[in-house]
């Protein structure tokens, strides 16, 4: 399996939008010496509080959420199109329910206590500086409220600072 290298967030080369909105990416963290993940399609990358950062919002429900909210780091990691099976998988079966890590045969590896996926192709490497959830009166665009929250799960959304990105 090749090996990931650090580059720096000026010679990132990807696209934020075919990244997250199209290939998608795993949202990971661990807590208690348990890693969980989800995939993620919404999101995205910048520079907020002159540091760079990424965003990524979780649904309440999620069992994700309560390991990034505890380990206070995560990791976006970004799989090929040949994964899209286990990453259909990892958004539909619940960490609760079962070791769903272990049924797609992915590895974890670690960098720094965060961990993340030795399949992806890009890997960053994410502090959480801030989170807030989602309140309906913060839609100016109602219909959007109406059309991604009918039954009212408000995401929270997570901004991190970008500690590393790995490549292969």
């Amino acid at each position: 399996m090749p090996t990931f290298s650090q580059i720096t967030p000026e010679d990132f080369q990807k696209s934020p939008f075919q990244m997250i909105g199209k290939d998608w990416m795993l949202v990971t963290a661990e807590h208690a010496g348990k890693v969980n993940t989800m995939t993620a399609s919404w999101g995205g990358l910048g520079v907020m509080w002159g540091k760079n950062v990424a965003f990524v919002v979780i649904r309440p429900q999620r069992y994700t959420k309560e390991f990034v909210d505890a380990a206070g780091c995560f990791s976006l990691s970004v799989l090929d199109s040949s994964m899209r099976q286990q990453l259909n998988y990892l958004g539909t079966v619940s960490g609760r329910d079962e070791d769903k890590i272990a049924h797609t045969g992915l590895t974890v590896l670690h960098d720094d206590g965060i961990p993340y996926f030795a399949q992806a192709n890009t890997v960053l490497l994410c502090r959480t500086l801030y989170t807030q959830p989602y309140h309906p009166e913060g839609f100016l665009a109602q219909e959007l409220d109406e059309k991604w929250y009918s039954a009212k799960d408000y995401h929270t959304m997570y901004i991190a600072e970008i500690e590393k990105i790995l490549v292969k």
